[in-house]
This record gives C-alpha cells, sequence and structure tokens, in this order.
C-alpha cells in the first residue's frame, strides 16, 4: 500500500521527487519501528499507542529534533487519510496526535553590500582557459543574480529552458512545487546579463563535437554543481555558515520587503500557497525598521545626539 500512495502523490498529486522520497523515507522509518519492511505493513495493525511511540522514540532515542518528528508525522497522515479514502482502514490512527511543538526559524539572508561584492567575480577553473573562464564567469553570475532577483528555489532554475524566458515581455515562466506556474517580471540588467550568457553558451555548444543536453537553459547543470557554485561565491563575501541557494531565495524576498513591496506582492513571486509561509520574512525586517526608525525620527535622532555629547 505504500507504494500505491508514493504513485499517487508522485503522478496524482505531483509531489516533487524529493518529497516523494522523504515521504518514503519516513514511512520506511515507520515500519522499521514497528519491526516490519514496507511490503510486510498491514496498515490495520499499528493504533493510536503505536504512534506515540514512534515518535517518543524518535525525540528521546534517536534525538531528531521537534520539526523532524513533525514532519515525520505528517507524512503518516497523510499515508492514512489516503488509506481512509481508499477504504483500506476504518480510522486514521494520526487525527488525534499532536505534533511536537518545533520553533520556527527565522529564514538567514546576505546583506546587500555582500550581494554587490558576489556580483561580478570571475571564475577561479585551474587550467581552463581565457575563454572558458568567461563562459563560466557569464554562468556563474547569472546563477546568482537570477537566485537572487526572482528567487526561484534551486530545482525550478534547473529545471528552467528556453522557452521559460520571454525577454521581450521582460519575464521568466517558473514551475513550481506541483507544477504550479507563476510569472516573475526581469529588469534590464538582468536581460543583458541573460543575452550574454546565451550567447557564449550557443557558441559552445556550436563547437563541441561531444552531444549535450541542451533542451534546459543551463545545460547539464547538476543539482550538485550548483549548489558548489553558490556556496563558493557567497562564502567568500560573507560570514553567514550557510551559503545554499536557498538563503538567496530568503534574500530575494527580505530585500523586496525592505524596499517596501507588500506581503502579498512577495508571496506570489515566490510561489507561496500560504500567507503565512510569507509572513516570516517580516520577523527578519524589523532590525532594519529599528535602523531606519532611528536615523529618521526626529525625537529618535535628538536621544541619539545627546548620547554621543555625553559621551564626548
Amino acid at each position: 500500500m505504500i507504494q500505491h500512495f508514493l504513485d499517487y502523490i508522485a503522478i496524482e498529486r505531483k509531489y516533487s521527487p524529493r518529497t516523494v522520497e522523504a515521504y518514503r523515507d519516513d514511512l520506511r522509518d515507520f515500519c522499521t519501528f514497528l519491526g516490519r519492511t514496507p511490503e510486510e505493513l498491514d496498515p490495520t495493525a499499528p493504533d493510536e499507542t503505536d504512534v506515540k511511540e514512534w515518535m517518543l522514540c524518535l525525540l528521546e532515542k534517536q534525538h531528531q529534533s521537534p520539526r523532524s518528528v513533525k514532519r515525520k508525522l505528517s507524512a503518516l497522515r497523510s499515508f492514512y487519510k489516503f488509506l481512509l479514502r481508499q477504504g483500506k482502514v476504518k480510522k486514521d490512527i494520526t487525527a488525534r496526535i499532536i505534533p511536537p511543538k518545533a520553533d520556527k526559524p527565522l529564514p538567514v539572508f546576505f546583506r546587500e553590500e555582500e550581494m554587490k561584492a558576489a556580483l561580478g567575480q570571475p571564475a577561479m577553473n585551474e587550467g581552463v582557459s581565457e575563454l572558458g573562464k568567461e563562459r563560466t564567469t557569464l554562468r556563474d553570475n547569472l546563477i546568482i543574480s537570477l537566485l537572487y532577483q526572482t528567487g526561484m528555489r534551486q530545482a525550478e532554475l534547473l529545471a528552467l529552458t528556453d522557452a521559460d524566458i520571454d525577454l521581450q515581455q521582460a519575464q521568466i515562466r517558473i514551475f513550481g512545487k506541483r507544477r504550479k506556474e507563476r510569472i516573475v517580471p526581469i529588469g534590464e540588467a538582468l536581460i543583458a546579463e541573460i543575452k550574454d550568457y546565451m550567447q557564449a553558451r550557443d557558441e559552445q555548444i556550436a563547437n563541441l563535437q561531444s552531444p549535450i543536453s541542451n533542451h534546459r537553459f543551463f545545460p547539464n547543470l547538476t543539482k550538485y554543481t550548483l549548489y558548489n557554485i553558490v556556496r563558493t561565491r557567497m562564502g567568500e563575501v560573507s560570514t553567514l555558515k550557510k551559503h545554499s541557494p536557498h538563503v538567496l531565495r530568503h534574500t530575494f524576498a527580505t530585500t523586496m520587503l525592505d524596499n517596501g513591496a507588500d506581503i502579498r506582492t512577495i508571496q506570489t513571486l515566490l510561489g507561496h500557497a500560504s500567507l503565512s509561509t510569507t509572513q516570516v520574512y517580516t520577523h527578519t525586517t524589523f532590525e532594519q525598521i529599528k535602523r531606519v526608525y532611528m536615523a529618521t525620527h526626529p525625537r529618535a535622532k535628538a536621544n541619539t545626539d545627546d548620547k554621543n555629547k555625553k559621551k564626548n
């Protein structure tokens, strides 16, 4: 039944391969706890107590975070809702289970000066010709620019095709989770970067003797390579512990909010289904708001000036 459920969320619900894999692992973990393989599991056998004991084991014996346990419970809950609809079970054993409370971490983001320093850096490939370095630099700069200026996810960038980019209308079509489509506008500077990259890319493809996968906008770019490009480039300019592509997505949202964009617009651009997901960014900008207030409000400025005079 587990495989039927995984096929359902992959084909019918159009969940991403990564999400399907996570659900598979979580359900397999539950089966292991029960001493069964996924193929041996009789979904009518476990009860509410089994679910509670599984969660307790994850928290106390395996020392997993409440956030991870909450996610695993969500996978099991989705599985049993599927079984109920299929008539395979008579009740949902997860219905009365309360998930552990998990604090939602605030998203980290790069500062504006760090982004300025990151863009325009040359490629550092050893043993590569100057032309090769120039092409790699164009690609890497564009990757950073796209993630920063559109807020797209890593998987969305990897799936991008030439047909998704409309330079005349100055916009990019992005297919998000469950193939949900959204349109993000782009500026003149980014359009110029795209044109320069495409010209260099097409010249390289024309000169290659071996076949290249060119149905995507970034041919043969892998998840691993993309992650390393962002990690290396941003690691050179930022002191953050995380330098992943997703931090650039956070940076896009925070930058938009800091510069006056309303939360609904940011929700649309990010492709969030729920406004509550987007609202987490409002907490990260409080310090920015505080700095602006202290610098611009006459009474706040007066208090600051008085303190400075006393120090002197």
